[in-house]
């Protein structure tokens, strides 16, 4: 495949589901590589991202001096931030090292990312990962362990209720029980404190509600046009609406709900799941109308990654899009 000249974070989305599938997946790495360096993308900002897929391409095709020459650059791209993203970046630099046989230069590239497991939930896994990729899951174990037990002491010392008061601390928790079941570990407390968190959230974990309903803009001004009073729940604008459902997901991540997805509707879907006999606008058809979307193909996994192309279809990067919405 050939690429087109200046890449949209949409673009770079897209690539990275349909790029190991193509004839030729080492070709669309190098077209991503100097498309990042003759500054062919929309966004400057992308070009870590971009090295970093071409570097993911190349690994996957076991070409590891190339993926190491794009990761190195990726690794370059971030050079100036200090964010989950860069970390992440380092990261995979220091699964391809391991996996090219370079443990001490790997076990280097990863010592400096530990401070990062008290800081990013995402963290967690992809710290952990090169480690597992590089046959150190004890050492993996023994920083997890380390992670939660600084992050309790900051508490004080208590455990956590819910998933929702844990925070951060319960995908740390999260990781490191998956870890030592891995490596057949009997239970300790903290594995213990891991699946009562996970149980109490799996029980407390509503149905997917009517508030998860993603109203397309089309679609948003058909509905509001038949009933004006959904804009209580939904919002007088379709900027609003954006903001609400972003806000209300991000409240759900922070409560320890994960595999989150936007569920689109159309009017003429809710008026058909209320029947005749139905009422499209209560709240009732619009629950149900919501569970049967959930269990269909159209969700939107949420959230998109930073720099990837927003849920709403609005065609701009999520971070320049719906993630600001969040903080109104």
């Amino acid at each position: 495949m050939s690429l087109k000249t200046d890449l949209t974070s949409a673009d770079l989305a897209d690539i990275r589901r349909s790029a190991l599938g193509a004839a030729d997946p080492l070709g669309v790495a190098a077209e991503l590589a100097e498309a990042a360096e003759a500054g062919h993308l929309t966004d400057p900002e992308d070009a870590g991202y971009a090295l970093a897929l071409a570097a993911e391409i190349a690994e996957s095709r076991n070409k590891l001096d190339a993926a190491l020459r794009y990761a190195d650059r990726a690794v370059d791209a971030y050079a100036k931030r200090d964010d989950s993203q860069a970390g992440a970046a380092h990261a995979l630099r220091a699964r391809i090292l391991f996996r090219a046989g370079r443990e001490d230069d790997a076990m280097a590239e990863l010592e400096p990312l530990r401070p990062l497991l008290t800081r990013h939930p995402d963290a967690a896994a992809y710290v952990s990962a090169p480690l597992a990729a590089g046959g150190r899951n004890r050492v993996a174990e023994q920083w997890l362990t380390d992670a939660v037990q600084e992050t309790l002491a900051e508490r004080g010392g208590a455990d956590p209720a819910t998933a929702e008061d844990a925070g951060l601390l319960f995908f740390l928790l999260q990781q490191r029980h998956r870890l030592r079941h891995a490596l057949g570990r009997q239970h300790d407390t903290h594995d213990n404190l891991a699946e009562r968190l996970e149980t109490r959230l799996a029980n407390a974990a509503p149905p997917p509600a009517a508030d998860l309903l993603f109203w397309p803009e089309a679609e948003f001004g058909k509905l509001l046009a038949r009933w004006p009073a959904l804009s209580a729940d939904y919002g007088d604008t379709w900027d609003e609406h954006r903001a609400r459902l972003e806000r209300e997901l991000v409240r759900l991540t922070g409560a320890g709900r994960t595999g989150l997805t936007v569920l689109p509707g159309t009017v003429a879907g809710l008026t058909g799941f209320a029947g005749a006999d139905g009422d499209p606008a209560g709240a009732k058809s619009r629950a149900g109308y919501a569970a049967r979307l959930a269990t269909g193909a159209a969700q939107i996994p949420w959230p998109p990654e930073r720099n990837g192309s927003c849920w709403c279809g609005s065609g701009l990067k999520y971070k320049k899009c719906c993630l600001p919405r969040s903080r109104g």
